[in-house]
């Protein structure tokens, strides 16, 4: 049986989804353009990683007990409304920095592992991701593909979302994008927070 025709409707379903503005986007363009390549490379693999989460618990049938419980699903929600709103609040608390220049953000204290945790976190707590993949592993993926099938699908999923954040990555730390963005840097901080928790309000509403 050939499952060419299924991982073509879930690679371009994917692409639109991971294309699309959102959380992920907002946290990895805050650390790439704030502290450098390094660290945005680090949030995108972070990104890239939570989406093994979303694939795990579909393999394991979790999918459907969040789809048949709505608490389950309003618990997810404001567990991730309350991290962005977090990432938020930290933002908009940034204030002016003499020299905040690409060259000395990047040298702030920021590790590459708090990147990846905050990407991690920010995609696995997603509940947009939650239906995105709750949809895709009802609607698209037969019952009869097998488990290691699905599973490949999820690898190349995740791959897929690395790579494309990575690539944004590349862009938005290029010297000319961070300059630009870091000419009022606090300001830059504080719009990127009014980002993140208008979207955590968007989740609550979801």
């Amino acid at each position: 049986m050939s499952y060419w025709p299924e991982f073509a409707a879930i690679a371009i379903a994917h692409f639109f989804a991971v294309a699309s503005p959102g959380p992920d986007f907002a946290v990895v363009l805050k650390h790439s353009v704030s502290y450098g390549r390094a660290n945005g490379l680090a949030t995108s693999a972070g990104v890239g990683a939570g989406i093994f989460v979303h694939v795990i618990y579909c393999l394991l049938g979790v999918a459907l007990l969040i789809s048949q419980a709505p608490t389950v699903f309003m618990v997810l929600k404001y567990i991730a409304a309350l991290y962005l709103g977090y990432l938020g609040v930290q933002a908009l608390r940034s204030k002016p920095s003499e020299g905040a220049t690409p060259e000395f953000q990047e040298h702030q204290h920021q590790g590459l592992a708090l990147a990846f945790r905050r990407g991690f976190l920010t995609n696995a707590l997603n509940p947009k991701a939650t239906l995105f993949f709750l949809s895709l592993f009802t609607l698209v993926v037969s019952v009869q593909t097998p488990k290691a099938v699905q599973l490949g699908y999820g690898v190349y999923m995740a791959i897929a979302t690395w790579l494309w954040f990575s690539f944004l990555t590349i862009i938005l730390s290029k010297h000319a994008v961070r300059s630009f963005f870091n000419a009022k840097g606090f300001w830059f901080d504080r719009a990127i927070g009014v980002v993140l928790i208008a979207l955590a309000i968007q989740v609550v509403l979801l």
